[in-house]
């Protein structure tokens, strides 16, 4: 299988991770659908990159909302791969306060339907899909890379929500892989350290400066087209499969 013979569906394909993988996959040849909830960026991407590249405004927490961007995704041609890289939420917020009040609940489910929920959602229905295609040579039909986190194993003072939502994708992996494996439809997953974004560098340059410093090696963030690059990998490579693979410079988060 190759990309150029196939469909990728990127989900939180207008941001910066999912914009990166986007922009890679379709320069390898591949039909794209971002799907995604910035319309103004996702259409302008979409038509930046040509017409084998389409927006779906896409909410992965909504089920008929995934299953309609893969429908369309299907009409672009041979359906056999998905990135979840979606994004745009977040609570920073610690069990108990300095206040001694618990932490409230709404943003915790939030984060938690949104990063493992949403993640799950687009898992189970692109698989469905995928598995309805024709198998290559080896038994495979296709691949799909979702995104994690380091937090995942080290979350931060204040970042339970999102830790524990990275963490499940993490504890996803192995079984998603092993639930497909007779589909022939591999899962792997991408834990990025600090990357980047255009999110990221809203924090200005001596904070990026003061994040750097916590990477070995490179001493820098991270750069959205590396990720890219390793998600390309991991849908071109047939013997990758339920890996979470960490995608940070050595580095590992400290308490704050």
């Amino acid at each position: 299988m190759q990309l150029s013979d196939s469909v990728v569906l990127v989900t939180g394909g207008a941001g910066g991770l999912g914009e990166a993988a986007v922009r890679r996959v379709a320069a390898a040849g591949a039909s794209v659908v971002i799907a995604d909830l910035s319309d103004d960026k996702a259409e302008k991407l979409a038509a930046d990159l040509g017409e084998k590249v389409k927006y779906v405004r896409t909410d992965v927490t909504d089920e008929a909302s995934v299953s309609n961007a893969v429908a369309e995704a299907e009409k672009l041609g041979t359906f056999r791969y998905a990135v979840i890289a979606h994004g745009g939420f977040g609570v920073a917020e610690k069990v108990v306060g300095r206040d001694g009040s618990p932490a409230g609940l709404e943003g915790f489910t939030k984060t938690i339907d949104l990063y493992l929920t949403g993640t799950f959602n687009v898992l189970r229905i692109a698989a469905a899909a995928i598995a309805k295609t024709e198998p290559d040579g080896d038994g495979q039909r296709g691949a799909i890379a979702a995104t994690a986190s380091i937090a995942a194993y080290e979350g931060q003072i204040g970042q339970i929500a999102y830790s524990a939502a990275k963490a499940g994708v993490v504890g996803m992996t192995i079984v998603a892989a092993r639930d497909l494996g007779s589909l022939g439809v591999r899962v792997v997953t991408v834990a990025p350290g600090t990357m980047r974004t255009p999110i990221m560098e809203r924090v200005g340059e001596e904070a990026l400066a003061k994040f750097s410093a916590n990477v070995p090696n490179p001493r820098r963030l991270g750069k959205p087209e590396e990720y890219a690059a390793l998600v390309q990998h991991i849908l071109e490579n047939p013997y990758l499969n339920g890996e979470t693979i960490r995608l940070d410079g050595a580095q590992r988060f400290s308490p704050r």
